[in-house]
């Protein structure tokens, strides 16, 4: 006891060095502290789904096609409910529709628990938690993006999206590995149960957010959903550098992020690990974007984003094609390592330049878009899938993550400008 008075501005010391490191300098301000909790918490249930629902289709099913068809059912929502949400984030209280998002997950999640516990899991319920899911990963998306915006000053704004891919990707880390971990020992019922707890504590961050007023539209009245639909899709379009960028991110989307949909495949059938080993082929991934994520949280404004997101693009899928072609378990880690390292290169730059280049009016939309690469990662899986069960799932990865590659050869090309953008 006589140690803690000592110890205490000892504590105080090493917060306040901390925070004048620019990497956590965001962490200055309450309400993005609050945000980046809840992301910590909400990802980390996110990247258990990754193992929990995949590991359970294939389990139920031994049907690499179905592995593509959960992830396929995902698309629905995002094509329905993006330009919805998107608007809904650009009118309503992002606060509240972020925080019901957040619950309906918690729903899912622990409804799904139970009727794996019970038994009573079929395939179409997965099917259905999967759709649900993603209706909720859809309103979350653009409310929070759009409240991070708001949360910091603008020339802190690639250090907080920095960082926050920073905590998401050491959840990408941990959450895979603790589901093949509670998969292992408790089965798919006991991972769901804990995935339900973390988005509940997402939710608990949440609640103490202020409510942002929106500013009141031109002439008094506010233009009908369909018109701000139309309007976020034209201001997206013709925003050059906007659109420069979500390009970069729909091509990486299509070709490349979809290999993680054949992990079961890999990890049980062709590198031999079991749920573990899949889980670490994650983790590696996550570790990899974890470095990535410090770095950019720490440059900021500094780095070169135009040049660094076509880069990364490449790069990642020629990872891709490198985990694809790997014998070996130990050359499977390295290739997801640096995977990981380009995906938040690519992913994290992206997102900052279509939220440091959108008007404050127009950024729920924008980010909306943006979220609708998810749409995109589930059509490709789809597709993914079918390629695999025709020409065995190393071709298709391969194959797959190629014509990435020469896609952002392409775009560099088509769109000079882009490898300008700052």
């Amino acid at each position: 006891m006589p140690a803690l008075p000592r110890t205490i501005p000892q504590l105080t010391r090493l917060r306040d060095a901390l925070l004048k490191v620019r990497a956590f300098s965001t962490l200055r301000y309450r309400e993005y502290r609050l945000l980046w909790g809840g992301q910590v918490f909400g990802t980390m249930g996110t990247w258990m789904d990754e193992v929990t629902r995949g590991w359970l289709i294939y389990e139920l099913t031994d049907s690499v096609v179905q592995l593509g068809l959960v992830r396929g059912i995902q698309v629905i929502p995002f094509v329905l409910f993006a330009p919805l949400a998107g608007s809904a984030a650009d009118r309503y209280s992002r606060k509240a529709q972020l925080v019901v998002a957040q619950l309906a997950a918690v729903a899912v999640y622990a409804v799904t628990a139970f009727l794996v516990l019970a038994h009573l899991i079929v395939p179409w319920h997965v099917y259905v938690s999967a759709f649900l899911i993603a209706c909720a990963q859809v309103f979350q998306q653009p409310a929070r993006a759009s409240m991070i915006s708001e949360a910091v000053p603008h020339e802190y704004l690639t250090n907080a999206i920095g960082f926050n891919s920073l905590m998401f990707n050491v959840s990408r880390g941990v959450g895979p590995a603790l589901a093949g971990v509670l998969i292992v020992a408790f089965g798919t019922g006991g991972a769901y149960a804990v995935q339900a707890l973390f988005l509940l504590a997402a939710s608990v961050f949440t609640f103490p957010l202020k409510p942002v007023a929106h500013a009141a539209p031109a002439g008094g009245r506010r233009e009908s959903f369909a018109k701000s639909i139309v309007e976020g899709w034209k201001y997206g379009w013709t925003h050059e550098t906007v659109r420069a960028a979500l390009w970069c991110v729909m091509l990486a989307s299509f070709f490349i992020v979809p290999f993680t949909t054949l992990l079961p495949v890999f990890a049980r059938d062709l590198l031999q690990v079991g749920a573990v080993g899949q889980g670490l082929l994650l983790t590696a991934m996550g570790t990899g974007a974890f470095f990535s994520a410090a770095l950019v949280a720490n440059a900021g404004h500094a780095l070169p984003r135009g040049m660094m997101m076509l880069v990364a693009g490449v790069v990642y899928g020629l990872s891709a094609v490198l985990f694809a072609v790997s014998p070996w378990y130990g050359l499977s880690l390295a290739a997801m390592t640096l995977a990981g390292l380009a995906h938040v290169h690519c992913n994290v730059l992206v997102n900052t330049v279509v939220q440091t280049y959108s008007e404050p009016g127009f950024r729920g939309r924008t980010m909306s878009i943006f979220g609708m690469h998810q749409a995109v990662i589930t059509v490709a899986a789809m597709a993914l899938g079918f390629l695999a069960s025709a020409a065995g799932p190393r071709w298709a990865v391969a194959v797959m993550a190629t014509a990435g590659v020469l896609s952002m050869m392409v775009l560099n090309l088509a769109m000079p400008k882009a490898k300008h953008i700052r």
